[in-house]
C-alpha cells in the first residue's frame, strides 16, 4: 500500500493492513500525531463498548488502560529502543507507530455481542505484530532488536502494571 495521503482512515487500513509504507508515513508526518490520538481514543471506546458487558468499572477500565498503555508503551519501547539498541526515533514518530499499531483493537467492539469474544483473542496479537511492524519502521533497527525492545518493554511494563492496585 503507498501513501495514503493523509487520511485517517486509509491510515488505519494500512497499519491494520501491516503496511511497512503506511508506517513510515506517519513516522515521519509529525501531524500525524493526532490522527494515532484518535486511533487510540477509538480504540478505548471500542474497547469500553466491548467489555461493557461485564460491568461499568470493566468498561472504564478498559477505556483507561487502552490511552495509559499508549502512552506507558510507547515511553518504554522509545527509552529501550533508543537507548539499549541504538535505534533512530523521536518521541513522536514512536507515539505515532505506536498509536496507528492499535487500529485493529477497532474490532473490540464486537466483544459486545454474544458469542464474539471467542475470537476477539486474536485481536491483541494482531495489535502486536502491528506493533512489531510499527516500532522497527519507527526506531530503524532490525527485526531482533525490535523484538528485544518489545520483549525488555513488555517485563517491564508487566512491572509496572503489578505495582499498581488494579
Amino acid at each position: 500500500m503507498a501513501g495514503t495521503g493523509g487520511s485517517l482512515v486509509a491510515r488505519m487500513i494500512g497499519a491494520a493492513m501491516l503496511s511497512t509504507d503506511t508506517f513510515e508515513e506517519v513516522e515521519h508526518d509529525e501531524t500525524a500525531t493526532g490522527q494515532a490520538a484518535t486511533v487510540v481514543a477509538m480504540v478505548a471506546a471500542a474497547s469500553a463498548i466491548g467489555a461493557s458487558g461485564s460491568g461499568l468499572f470493566a468498561a472504564g477500565w478498559a477505556a483507561v488502560a487502552a490511552v495509559v498503555g499508549w502512552a506507558v508503551w510507547a515511553g518504554l519501547t522509545f527509552v529501550i529502543g533508543t537507548k539499549l539498541f541504538d535505534g533512530r526515533a523521536t518521541w513522536g514518530e514512536v507515539m505515532r507507530a505506536i498509536g496507528f499499531a492499535q487500529a485493529p483493537g477497532i474490532l473490540l467492539i464486537l466483544g459486545i455481542l454474544p458469542l464474539m469474544g471467542l475470537w476477539l483473542w486474536a485481536v491483541p496479537i494482531w495489535m502486536m505484530i502491528a506493533g512489531f511492524i510499527g516500532l522497527r519502521e519507527a526506531l530503524d533497527i532490525g527485526g531482533f532488536k525490535t523484538f528485544f525492545t518489545i520483549l525488555i518493554g513488555a517485563v517491564a511494563y508487566a512491572f509496572l502494571r503489578a505495582l499498581t492496585p488494579f
